[in-house]
């Protein structure tokens, strides 16, 4: 059986101690954490693992490490709220404009993760410079980190020109947990819509047309977050829970 996880983005109007309350009581086995370093303290670590530890709940992934040009990321902070709280994974999503720039963030990255027992995926936008299947690969091969991963959220993928085949070709070993959403196969023209979708646009498995199953099969075993940012599932489901077990009803069968 895979780790199904309900991914930080589907709960945006909740905090983190909340998205593991909700995503308990809704039936997820594990979720995802947003940090906010304006936020974040030494209470929220105890009070999330508080809810852990009362709900027998895990957490797949801490996110956002978001490089930027002139900007810091607070990548190192949220690494160490990561591993307070046992999350194994955090995600990377690189704004720099040089590639050379963000392999050397992420290479810097690794090593602190290393320390503390936790790798650091790769992710790809195509809204992002680092917009490709072969960029993120690239970054992670340069890196020569050990506890470094790419994460394939398929939307993304579909949106960048990539395919399951591409996934395929690089074997299983690059990727350590996947992203779900589905989407129609259109893809969007202009950056503005394909940030709109990837933010606000998508739905459960099965209300699209994206091959989730073919890029599974090409995954098998590896943990899912289910990624499923949707302004509409905001406006028909308001109450938190009853979210979060919507989509657990959409998505738990993919398990």
């Amino acid at each position: 059986m895979r780790t199904l996880s309900l991914a930080a983005g589907v709960m945006t109007d909740i905090g983190p101690v909340e998205m593991v309350e909700v995503s308990a009581a809704a039936g997820w086995p594990a979720c995802g954490i947003w940090y906010d370093h304006s936020t974040w303290t030494s209470q929220t670590t105890r009070e999330v693992r508080r809810r852990m530890a009362d709900t027998g709940l895990s957490v797949l992934d801490m996110e956002p490490i978001i490089p930027s040009d002139g900007r810091a990321d607070n990548g190192e902070a949220l690494i160490d709220a990561a591993a307070d709280i046992g999350a194994p994974f955090v995600l990377f999503a690189s704004r720099l404009s040089d590639t050379a720039a963000s392999v050397e963030r992420f290479r810097r990255l690794c090593e602190h993760a290393r320390l503390a027992g936790v790798t650091v995926v790769c992710e790809f936008l195509p809204i992002f410079p680092v917009n490709t299947l072969d960029l993120a690969v690239e970054i992670v091969r340069c890196s020569e980190a050990r506890n470094a991963g790419v994460l394939v959220d398929n939307l993304h993928l579909s949106r960048s020109g990539g395919t399951v085949n591409d996934v395929k070709d690089l074997g299983t070993v690059l990727f350590p947990y996947v992203q779900i959403a589905d989407a129609p196969m259109t893809i969007p023209t202009t950056p503005a819509d394909l940030a709109w979708e990837a933010m606000k646009g998508r739905s459960c498995p099965g209300e699209g047309a994206l091959p989730i199953a073919e890029l599974l099969a090409a995954l098998p075993e590896v943990p899912i977050s289910f990624e499923i940012r949707s302004e509409k599932l905001l406006v028909d489901f308001p109450d938190p829970v009853e979210r979060a077990a919507r989509v657990w009803s959409m998505c738990r069968s993919l398990g």
